[in-house]
């Protein structure tokens, strides 16, 4: 029992690194002379970083500044009930608010990838996706996987 909820508790801590590192590195979007994320542009040639400003797009930008961090928090927080459950959930519960926070966290990170996906981009065939755009991908599953583990764990001796 050990093994499983030390493994657990791994994989949730990896979702959580992984949300972080793709919410605060500057590469949802490669290009050539240039990288993009979700709160700026960074030039390569002069080093300098500057807000990004998409004019008609500022809401969507928003939506997926917001997601992100809101995935963030709901998995931190996530986190911490689980903590919280292993000390005071009675024998035969299972850990189900934990579950729903991953599970939240999960739907955020969705929200923000497929928001980015649908609304930025999408007619620059030059340029490519990044490492954290990958990433928010890759947060995605393991979120779900997690959620689901959570709620199907019950607490033994």
């Amino acid at each position: 029992m050990l093994l499983l909820l030390t493994s657990i508790f791994l994989l949730h801590l990896t979702a959580i690194i992984l949300l972080l590192i793709s919410t605060a590195h500057n590469a949802w979007w490669i290009g050539k002379d240039y990288c993009t994320d979700i709160w700026k542009q960074c030039f390569y040639q002069n080093s300098s970083c500057e807000d990004i400003s998409y004019k008609d797009k500022e809401e969507y930008l928003q939506t997926v500044q917001a997601a992100m961090v809101l995935a963030v928090i709901f998995s931190c927080c996530g986190l911490l009930i689980f903590i919280c459950q292993l000390f005071s959930l009675k024998k035969g519960n299972r850990f189900i608010f934990t579950g729903l926070f991953q599970l939240l966290s999960c739907l955020c990170v969705m929200t923000a990838a497929s928001v980015y996906t649908v609304h930025f981009h999408h007619n620059d065939q030059s340029n490519g996706y990044g490492s954290s755009y990958i990433l928010a991908w890759i947060c995605f599953p393991l979120t779900l996987l997690s959620s689901i583990m959570y709620v199907i764990l019950r607490k033994r001796e």
